[in-house]
């Protein structure tokens, strides 16, 4: 599905969108709002690259990011959880990663968690292990992985 599609949908659905994005950078509200007329469905996005702004921004525990770390599918439900409760969306999709270069044993290069927040839904996560690509292929790809999650969410309201 296009992006333009992505938007008509959440204009049917009558759905605002937000984003909470660490590793993309901001790429999935940048890929959203690349569209004139995105206003009416975007409500806001929030780039938390580091753990104090996803704790100050979207209210991201400190236990939560010391038990599991930043890249991991507990941040991403509290991150999309977050985005949903501060801002006025029916959807809210979070994604942390690392995009490279580096990584550990635990914690590979191309590894990137998601979350889907819906009011009244229980909120998915997953994780995508889309390989030492390198930095750039990686946030693609975890972008359009984001948008997908979106049209899915989009497809069951």
């Amino acid at each position: 599905m296009t992006v333009v599609a992505l938007l008509e949908l959440a204009k049917e659905k009558r759905a605002m969108i937000a984003t909470a994005e660490s590793c993309t950078g901001g790429m999935v509200a940048a890929a959203l709002t690349d569209i004139a007329g995105s206003s009416a469905v975007v409500d806001r996005g929030f780039v938390t690259y580091s753990n104090g702004a996803k704790q100050a921004m979207l209210g991201v525990r400190h236990e939560t990011l010391a038990a599991h770390g930043a890249v991991s599918e507990e941040v991403a439900q509290e991150m999309a959880q977050g985005a949903l409760s501060r801002s006025d969306a029916q959807v809210a999709v979070s994604i942390t990663g690392i995009a490279g270069p580096g990584g550990s044993e635990h914690k590979p290069e191309g590894r990137v968690c998601f979350g889907l927040a819906r009011a009244g839904v229980p909120t998915r996560v997953e994780t995508v292990e889309f390989g030492a690509q390198g930095r750039d292929k990686v946030r693609l790809a975890a972008r359009d992985h984001a948008l997908g999650l979106l049209e899915h969410a989009l497809r069951e309201m």
